[in-house]
C-alpha cells in the first residue's frame, strides 16, 4: 500500500502562483507514472499533468505553459508548480501514482483562485 499526502493548496489571486507537493510513503522510483488530477464542483476529475519514471511529462492543454510537474526521487516527492493561475483552475487537486497497474490517490488539496 502506498500513501500519498498532498500539501501546498490555498487561496490565491488571479495571476498568482502556488506549488503543490505530494509526498509518497514508498519510493517513487518504483512508480511507473505519477501525476496530478483535479476536480471542480459539479465536474468530473480531469488530468492536469503526469510524469513518468523516465521524466517524460504530459500536460492538459488548459495548463500548458503555466504549470510544471517535477519529481524528486530522493525525497519521494512530486511537485506541481502553478503559475499565472486563473479562476477556472479552482478545484481540489489530487496526487496519483501508478505502479504495476494499481492506482493510488491522495486525499486532495483545495486550490482556490479568486478573481
Amino acid at each position: 500500500q502506498v500513501q500519498l499526502v498532498e500539501s501546498g493548496g490555498g487561496l490565491v489571486q488571479t495571476g498568482g502562483s502556488l506549488r503543490l507537493s505530494c509526498a509518497a510513503s514508498a519510493s517513487i522510483f518504483t512508480m511507473n507514472c505519477m501525476g496530478w488530477y483535479r476536480q471542480a464542483p459539479g465536474k468530473q476529475r480531469e488530468l492536469v499533468a503526469t510524469i513518468t519514471s523516465g521524466r517524460t511529462t504530459n500536460y492538459a492543454d488548459s495548463v500548458k505553459g503555466r504549470f510544471t510537474i517535477s519529481r524528486d526521487n530522493a525525497k519521494n516527492t512530486v511537485y506541481l508548480q502553478m503559475n499565472s493561475l486563473k479562476p477556472e483552475d479552482t478545484a481540489v487537486y489530487y496526487c496519483n501514482a501508478k505502479r504495476v497497474g494499481i492506482n493510488y490517490w491522495g486525499q486532495g488539496t483545495q486550490v482556490t483562485v479568486s478573481s
